[in-house]
């Protein structure tokens, strides 16, 4: 695997580091890459999340804490300067299988320090049933890209306020606050210092090096201003359903097992026929939704007989990691109706 190493230390925003990941899959040749970095205190939302329902706004301004999202999928999460974030670009389509691969090596270097880690879940990597590390993924044409998070100390007062998950994410862990399922390096019983631990963890993994030249951190940062985009940072998207239509608005919210947080915004039309829909949440993206699933369903009259039909005609274990047929049809026919 190589190594790519920045000319400079000092921290950039977060999505420098983003659009850091979109540069080396579109501009390196095919191979493995791998980068560790660190930022100042930031809330990272997810690709699918509705930003102010799952952060605390006001404290973060209030407390200098920068606010983006990325574009994997998966839940919030608060990085800070005792957070390693890693990054993993690989050729190829098989995202999933690419994205285990990441966490089952990440997990077996920490297990080499001397930690009992292991991959679950959906995305998280933990010590002793607690979460250290929560990843996410994308795709981009021929290339897996997979990043996450590792603690290696954390403020869990900060934590709290800023990140705000909804209670049917905590019940659906048997939790009751985001600091009772979180742990870190330092706590684990890890005796490397934070510099030490980064470095062992680069020299496992990695056998060489590409050093970045002011040509690549220029074109890194050309990519790094599509994230400070209003209609990428809110999520206002052009299929959003919008209060302003004259149409009838239905709302879901909820957990699904296997998916994550799931909502759905569903617009009818004067005739009671679906019109427009957008999902949201930490689930994690396989292909366009849109696509996969609203177009399809675009123009079915809301009744439970004319959903149970048309839901052939969607395919969502396509669109969203862990979304069935039968779960799909549950949330519009027993969630909605």
């Amino acid at each position: 695997m190589i190594h790519l190493r920045l000319p400079f230390n000092e921290p950039r925003r977060l999505p420098f580091y983003l659009a850091m990941e979109e540069w080396a899959a579109q501009c390196l040749p095919a191979d493995e890459y791998f980068f560790s970095w660190r930022v100042k205190p930031t809330v990272i939302c997810g690709r699918n999340q509705e930003m102010d329902k799952e952060v605390d706004m006001e404290y973060c301004r209030t407390a200098g804490i920068d606010v983006v999202r990325r574009r994997s999928g998966g839940g919030c999460v608060f990085a800070d300067m005792d957070n390693f974030m890693f990054s993993y670009i690989s050729p190829g389509d098989e995202i999933t299988a690419t994205f285990a691969r990441y966490t089952t090596m990440i997990a077996a270097e920490l297990r080499n320090m001397g930690l009992e880690a292991c991959a679950t879940g959906r995305n998280d990597i933990v010590i002793d049933g607690r979460k250290v590390s929560g990843n996410a993924f994308y795709h981009l044409p021929g290339r897996c890209i997979a990043h996450g998070t590792m603690l290696y100390d954390f403020n869990p007062a900060v934590m709290s306020r800023a990140i705000t998950p909804s209670r049917a994410k905590l019940e659906s862990k048997s939790v009751k606050s985001v600091h009772s399922r979180v742990t870190c390096l330092k706590e684990a019983g890890l005796e490397l210092s934070p510099e030490d631990f980064e470095h062992n963890m680069i020299a496992a993994l990695c056998d060489k090096e590409i050093l970045l030249n002011p040509e690549d951190i220029v074109a890194i940062e050309n990519i790094e201003q599509n994230y400070y985009d209003p209609a990428f940072l809110y999520r206002k998207g052009e299929n959003a359903p919008k209060k302003s239509e004259d149409s009838s608005l239905r709302h879901i919210h909820g957990h699904i097992d296997g998916v994550g947080e799931f909502a759905l915004s569903i617009a009818l039309d004067s005739d009671g026929r679906i019109s427009r829909m957008e999902a949201s949440g930490d689930f994690f993206l396989l292909d366009d939704p849109e696509t996969m699933i609203f177009s399809r369903l675009k123009g079915t009259p809301f009744t439970r007989d004319d959903l149970e039909k048309a839901i052939y005609n969607t395919e969502p274990e396509k669109a969203i990691a862990g979304l069935d047929r039968a779960a799909l049809l549950h949330i519009l026919t027993e969630k909605l109706l």
